[in-house]
């Protein structure tokens, strides 16, 4: 059985920076997509970024955090982080770690599985 367990989130002043982890147990996250989602208050789940299974690990993201977040993966440490700068306080949500179900195929509509998520909070 695969777990994803995210670690890191908190409370943060506007500007200020937040590392998220996420560690996988169960299975490896080598040759599998992985990516983040939030879920801020009333809203539905959206698309944060995700880091392609291939080498050198290309990324993905959201208009809305592209430039300030950045999505990586230590394989030797079946974990993915989401570094996130700058932030705003329309970023506070609950963040998910999400893994592709399927190898060798980016993460667009095959994620299997997901973490429990860790709640960060934007104060202004």
């Amino acid at each position: 059985q695969v777990q994803l367990v995210e670690s890191g989130g908190g409370l943060v002043q506007a500007g200020g920076s937040l590392r998220l982890s996420c560690a996988a147990s169960g299975r490896t996250i080598i040759n599998y997509a992985m990516g983040w989602f939030r879920r801020a208050p009333g809203k539905e789940r959206e698309f944060v970024g995700s880091i392609s299974w291939r080498a050198g690990g290309r990324t993905y993201y959201a208009d809305s955090v592209k430039g300030r977040f950045t999505i990586s993966r230590d394989n030797a440490k079946n974990t993915v982080y989401l570094q996130m700068n700058s932030l705003k306080p329309e970023d506070t949500a609950v963040y998910y770690c999400a893994s592709s179900g399927n190898k060798y195929t980016d993460l667009g509509n095959t994620v299997a599985y997901w973490g429990q998520g860790t709640q960060v909070t934007v104060s202004s």
